[in-house]
């Protein structure tokens, strides 16, 4: 049958590593570079619509703006967005409605983080010489659409970053498993070597090391813990110099164009939803109704199965994340015949904050052309496995329009828990994780703690010693005195 004209497809799909540091390359020029290494300069001089992934290299009012100049789209109309590893698997679902309903015929999806050339002139003193939008540039819509990721229970004891938050998330999934700590570290070193080989193959990858487990799980000199159970080669690798662009066009636009249909890519169906915002208010910390409705569904509306499903990314910004996406899906766990990523993770692959799942689309873009008739998951993650966002995708011309849906609804009718702010009392240990010091020294704990009512209270015990417990000692179930400035000891 021949495709409605309306049809959205993803015709474009460029990604760029900068690896030797280039104090004159901003973050805006990774995204033009990647955007030309998407598509041909007829396309895109074609765009209607610019939408970039926030970027936290550098500031600027409208990123897009400076885009569509350098790739002459001069009639692009601009967007930005808030923080989110989501954002772009959300920016694909809605730029596919807006050219099902005719509201825009060319879209660019694009990010970039310098965050290692950065860095490495911050040591120096240096402040970069990059453009500079002052305050005549209006503010592109979008910039402020940011949720806060942390509340009150989460800034009174300064549980800030998501350093701190998956491995909590990471030792619940231990103790629901009933595993010992070192069966589990042994076992989730064997769940990122099987990524990490995957980012060994893929030639986008910021790494090209395929590593052991043993080398991803235990401590050495060049591979710290940072707070248990996760060691330096467990966290995001953001320290890198990346840029990913996706160009999507109605199919009547591909054909004017002359896109040649062997590069075409369908996304089929999108969903989106999030979990509590307030991490306390999860009734567990090894589960997620977001994923799981908004995954069920998204396989639903393109009428597809899991098992259907030949090539997967899911959203690795730790090895928790990965867990409980496949858990909730109902996907095995270090299934040689098909791993969770396309790309090797945020670890290996390369971890541009919010911009990952641009790279992400664009790895599986690439290998469903190479794999024609087969279909590709993506799921995409931000805050503290907060925000959720699908995409199923494939070459064969789809069999119904572009398909979204937003399930907030249904998740917000699942049980939460009650989460105190301040408690004083005698409870239980639920999860936790112990930050430490370059020297693998405890500097503290934070804790997850069940009320005598069965409500959560989030600790830290701020005694290096009794820190130092919570990393030789199983404290799965343990009695803790919470006090009345959210510090706790054991025992």
């Amino acid at each position: 049958m021949p495709l409605d004209p309306r049809t959205p497809v993803l015709v474009g799909y460029g990604q760029v590593n900068q690896r030797i540091e280039d104090p004159s390359v901003e973050p805006v020029d990774l995204i033009v570079a990647a955007a030309r290494a998407a598509a041909d300069p007829r396309v895109l001089e074609a765009l209607d619509a610019v939408r970039i992934v926030n970027l936290l290299s550098w500031r600027y009012r409208d990123p897009g703006q400076l885009v569509a100049q350098r790739l002459r789209a001069g009639g692009a109309v601009t967007r930005y967005t808030g923080v989110g590893g989501n954002v772009p698997q959300t920016l694909v679902n809605q730029a596919c409605l807006d050219i099902q309903r005719g509201e825009a015929d060319a879209v660019l999806i694009a990010g970039a983080e310098t965050w290692r050339t950065r860095s490495k002139l911050r040591a120096q003193g240096v402040k970069p010489r990059w453009t500079r939008q002052d305050e005549s540039v209006p503010v592109a819509p979008g910039a402020d659409d940011n949720v806060p990721m942390a509340g009150p229970a989460e800034i009174r004891i300064n549980l800030d970053r998501p350093a701190y938050v998956y491995p909590m998330f990471e030792q619940a999934l231990r103790i629901a498993a009933g595993e010992t700590p070192e069966q589990h570290r042994r076992r989730i070193g064997e769940l990122w070597a099987q990524f990490s080989a995957v980012a060994a193959t893929n030639p986008h990858a910021w790494s090209a090391v395929a590593y052991r487990a043993d080398q991803i799980w235990q401590p050495a000199p060049d591979n710290r813990m940072i707070s248990w159970p996760y060691t330096k080669l467990m966290n995001s690798n953001n320290t890198v110099d990346q840029g990913a662009a996706l160009v999507l066009t109605s199919v009547q636009k591909a054909e004017y164009l002359q896109i040649p249909s062997e590069r075409w890519v369908f996304p089929y169906a999108g969903t989106d939803a999030h979990d509590t915002y307030a991490i306390g208010e999860r009734d567990r910390f090894c589960t997620s109704p977001a994923i799981r409705i908004a995954g069920a569904r998204v396989l639903e509306l393109a009428d597809a199965a899991v098992a259907d499903v030949e090539l997967i990314d899911l959203y690795s910004c730790f090895p928790s994340a990965v867990q409980v996406a496949a858990q909730e899906l109902g996907l095995p766990v270090g299934d040689p015949d098909r791993p969770l990523t396309v790309t090797g993770g945020l670890t290996f692959a390369g971890g541009p904050w919010n911009n990952y799942v641009t790279h992400s689309i664009a790895t599986m873009a690439e290998q469903l052309v190479a794999r024609p008739g087969a279909r590709g998951l993506i799921s995409a993650n931000g805050g503290y496995l907060t925000k959720h966002s699908f995409g199923v995708y494939g070459t064969e011309p789809p069999r119904h329009e572009f398909r979204w849906e937003d399930v907030q609804s249904t998740v917000d009718q699942v049980p939460t828990r009650v989460a105190l702010v301040e408690w004083t009392g005698t409870g239980t240990v639920e999860a936790w994780t112990t930050p430490v010091d370059r020297d693998g020294r405890p500097q503290k704990a934070f804790l997850a703690v069940r009320t005598p009512e069965d409500a959560r209270v989030l600790a830290v015990i701020d005694d290096p010693d009794q820190a130092g417990t919570t990393v030789i000692e199983d404290i799965a179930g343990a009695e803790v005195s919470v006090h009345p400035d959210g510090t706790a000891s054991l025992g």
